[in-house]
């Protein structure tokens, strides 16, 4: 079985500034190797590789020994910056943030000259509070580690014991030290593909802004319980309640096909807090599984989440996503 996840978030206080704004930082950004070598252009989501190879300093990284002849773009810092105004009034709005969904891969990142963070691996979402340094313009500014010296760094500092392969087989000629950075392995090479190891801002970045609380992540995840012979669905919400006082509120959860409907009350203590839901379908109604093409069929059902917190509803943000059961 597949669901249709449609979240509806129903925020606290009213006027416009309840809910939340976000602003995206992609496009066009400034990317400058650390030598002071080269400095252009390029586009966020992206890589130093990709931006080089498209504005031509570069020809096809893939072909003939280009992976030898284009190594010093790996062993190089780049600098990624850009300059960008807001489009909001940030002192209407209790807490903004810096979020990046991807950075590739250790950086140390500056907002109008005040470092905010460090990051140093490429699979973690990275959130920053920045609502004491954003202005009205600004600058931001990541500063990029070679991923290959900081590998063999950590390596010369972890004494304890040896932890294999310190490099990969010589055919490979690939770098060294790969399990002393939280980054895509075969960046340094496979046997599949040759090294490029990569820098920097692989995913979307943006800033968002909001009051009262804020539903910052959410997770849900079908199981099958053997013992009853029944499907279950747990359910994850996360949010930052920045309120000063508890927010109290219902969830409605609606699963029309598997005749579903749920209410729960909740009560948000301020902080960071997680609330957690089980659903239980009832043994009855048949669920009919999610099959690969050619084996089945693909049947979809919808779900909808509502949560209203506190107040009437006067805000609502949707999302769709896709699991598999």
């Amino acid at each position: 079985m597949r669901l249709h996840l449609l979240v509806l978030l129903a925020l606290c206080g009213a006027g416009s500034t309840s809910g939340a704004l976000s602003y995206s930082l992609g496009g066009s950004w400034r990317i400058r190797s650390g030598n002071g070598s080269l400095d252009l252009l390029g586009t966020v989501p992206g890589c130093v590789h990709s931006t080089l190879f498209q504005q031509g300093f570069i020809q096809d990284p893939y072909y003939g020994f280009n992976d030898l002849n284009y190594r010093w773009i790996s062993l190089d810092n780049w600098i990624y910056s850009k300059e960008f105004k807001i489009p909001f009034d940030s002192s209407k709005w209790q807490m903004i943030n810096l979020i990046f969904e991807g950075v590739d891969t250790v950086s140390e990142i500056l907002l109008n000259n005040v470092t905010i963070g460090k990051t140093d691996n490429m699979f973690t979402k990275y959130i920053f509070d920045i609502t004491n340094v954003i202005r009205d313009v600004n600058s931001i500014e990541l500063r990029f580690q070679s991923a290959v010296l900081y590998a063999t760094k950590q390596s010369k500092a972890y004494t304890s014991r040896e932890v294999p392969p310190s490099c990969p087989p010589r055919v490979q000629k690939g770098e060294c030290h790969v399990n002393f950075i939280r980054k895509e392995q075969c960046s340094f090479s496979w046997d599949w593909g040759p090294s490029f190891p990569t820098q920097g801002i692989w995913k979307g970045v943006r800033i968002e802004a909001y009051n009262i609380c804020h539903l910052y992540d959410f997770t849900f995840v079908p199981m099958y319980d053997n013992r009853a012979q029944m499907w279950k669905l747990k359910i994850q919400a996360f949010f930052d309640v920045i309120s000063p006082t508890p927010v109290g509120g219902q969830v409605i959860i609606a699963i029309p096909e598997l005749k579903i409907q749920k209410t729960n009350n909740i009560k948000l203590q301020p902080g960071k807090r997680t609330v957690e839901l089980s659903v239980k379908i009832n043994k009855n109604i048949p669920v009919e599984t999610w099959w690969p093409h050619g084996h089945g069929n693909q049947t979809g059902y919808n779900m909808t989440i509502l949560f209203k917190l506190d107040k009437d509803l006067n805000i609502e943000r949707s999302a769709k996503v896709s699991k598999y059961f």
